[in-house]
């Protein structure tokens, strides 16, 4: 036990190490969104540690991105402007999505793997295209819930509805994040389950 517990830690350790730098590699795009690649390591981490690991690698992602309204390990133009509104919501829509997309991603994989037996490269896959697609989906559910009502998001809907604003928004970033997350996470899942990271079955 304390050996994998000493593993998973440097493991967590060298996962936020790397979502540190994937928060300076953001490509920013037009509606003031950015295509971010930083779920993948909230991906690896639920495939090798469950929804416990997803969720601190998660939370971590979240943390980082709350930093970026104000500059810190990146930045984001949208983010800025949502802490200027109010920086405890801000917290809440850049922090609890990413969270409790890691402790999902957990949940997932272990449904695919264990329940359903799909085998690895199949669980990887779906974990890492689930882990692209729900920070999508909790990441924009929020922020029209959370910020609906301000005359910024206001401007930005422009009298659409949630689900056309979100569509509407995201547009190629998600499809190019739900590819590349699907692609690279089962590369990196399939290779950890090589070296023993990450169990075949339950």
């Amino acid at each position: 036990m304390n050996k994998l517990s000493t593993r998973n830690f440097v493991l967590i350790a060298m996962l936020i190490a790397v979502l540190v730098i994937l928060g300076y590699v953001n490509i920013p795009q037009p509606a003031g969104l950015s295509i971010t690649f930083n779920m993948i390591p909230v991906a690896i981490a639920a495939m090798a540690m469950g929804p416990v690991g997803g969720a601190v690698v998660g939370g971590a992602f979240g943390l980082i991105s709350f930093m970026q309204c104000f500059g810190i390990c990146g930045s984001s133009g949208m983010g800025a402007i949502l802490a200027g509104i109010n920086p405890f919501l801000a917290f809440v829509q850049r922090f609890v999505p990413r969270l409790l997309d890691g402790w999902l991603l957990g949940w997932i994989f272990r449904l695919f793997r264990d329940k359903l037996k799909a085998g690895m490269p199949v669980s990887c896959a779906v974990t890492g295209f689930m882990a692209a697609f729900l920070n999508t989906l909790l990441f924009m559910t929020s922020l029209v819930w959370l910020f609906g009502n301000t005359d910024y998001m206001r401007t930005s809907m422009a009298g659409r509805g949630m689900l056309t604003y979100i569509v509407a928004a995201v547009g190629i970033n998600g499809v190019v994040e739900m590819i590349v997350s699907t692609l690279l996470s089962s590369a990196v899942g399939l290779a950890l389950v090589k070296a023993g990271y990450i169990r075949n079955e339950k």
